[in-house]
């Protein structure tokens, strides 16, 4: 068993973290602080291959979310462009003349006058109205924990990188020990039957 699992209980320290709560990967410097016979080496290789395993799927998992960050924070960007110029807008100015969009293909021509409310999409198929100056404050917030969270994204996919590649290292140190204690044991057999061999001659 690996030492770890020979601390008493209650004496072990919480596993380090980085902020986001994502377990370091063990650095197996010694081989021998995880496995103590050959009998132990599979069940560690298994081990240490779902802790990959773990740290893949949460690489993908982070993936996924970088790339739907990366189509939201434009929308967010154009929506907050909007309502700043709709803000400038005073009761004297004309209707501006546009078209919007409906779906993928269809557009329709608008026109607007000058307003001091606007209407967001929430998602859900929610759509609640706004004043501009609230509008604003919102999408001004909105835009910003994004594009945080994006960064946060970012930051952990290199890290869970680090910690693939930290367990591929052990994995194979794990590895390269127990063949060179298969070649120990059986140098050990080879020694020990040619001593035999030798006791069994006759003298003379």
């Amino acid at each position: 068993m690996s030492a770890k699992g020979k601390e008493p209980a209650g004496q072990k320290d919480p596993a380090p973290t980085n902020p986001r709560g994502i377990p370091y990967a063990p650095f197996v410097d010694k081989v021998e602080d995880y496995v103590t016979s050959r009998d132990d080496v599979q069940s560690t290789l298994r081990s240490f291959q779902e802790m990959i395993s773990k740290y893949q799927f949460m690489e993908l998992n982070l993936q996924r979310r970088v790339a739907g960050l990366k189509d939201k924070m434009p929308d967010i960007e154009k929506t907050l462009e909007t309502v700043k110029f709709l803000k400038t807008r005073t009761d004297e100015s004309d209707p501006i003349e546009t078209t919007f969009e409906l779906n993928d293909t269809l557009y329709a021509k608008a026109s607007i006058p000058p307003t001091e409310e606007v209407y967001l999409w929430l998602g859900a198929n929610v759509m609640l109205a706004y004043p501009i100056d609230e509008a604003e404050s919102l999408l001004t917030s909105k835009l910003a924990a994004a594009k945080q969270s994006y960064a946060n994204c970012e930051e952990d996919l290199e890290f869970l990188r680090e910690q693939i590649t930290t367990m591929e290292v052990a994995i194979a140190r794990v590895y390269n020990w127990d063949v060179v204690q298969k070649r120990k044991e059986k140098a050990d057999e080879e020694r020990k039957g040619k001593g035999a061999e030798d006791g069994e001659q006759p003298n003379g």
